[in-house]
């Protein structure tokens, strides 16, 4: 699951200069220290994520900011969450 997160972030937010072995599953997605995502990308990231795994993720989902944090915790929880 980790993996399919990393290549859904590579692919729909057009990172395409990056291999998955490049994210830190734990790594904060939205800081300089992680990836650097800004708003924008959590949207579309929302998207793809509803689309493949039937998971909508918006404003009025509890723990945003925790489920947001890395790879990681996007993983678990799809894993918990997913059709």
């Amino acid at each position: 699951m980790i993996d399919e997160i990393k290549e859904l972030i590579i692919k729909d937010l057009n990172l395409e200069d990056m291999k998955i072995s490049d994210i830190d599953e734990n790594a904060p997605l939205f800081s300089g220290d992680g990836l650097g995502l800004d708003s924008v990308d959590a949207l579309e990231l929302g998207l793809s994520m509803q689309k493949k795994y039937g998971i909508a993720v918006d404003a009025k989902t509890d723990n945003l900011k925790e489920i947001y944090h890395s790879v990681k915790s996007l993983a678990d929880f799809v894993e918990k969450n997913r059709k």
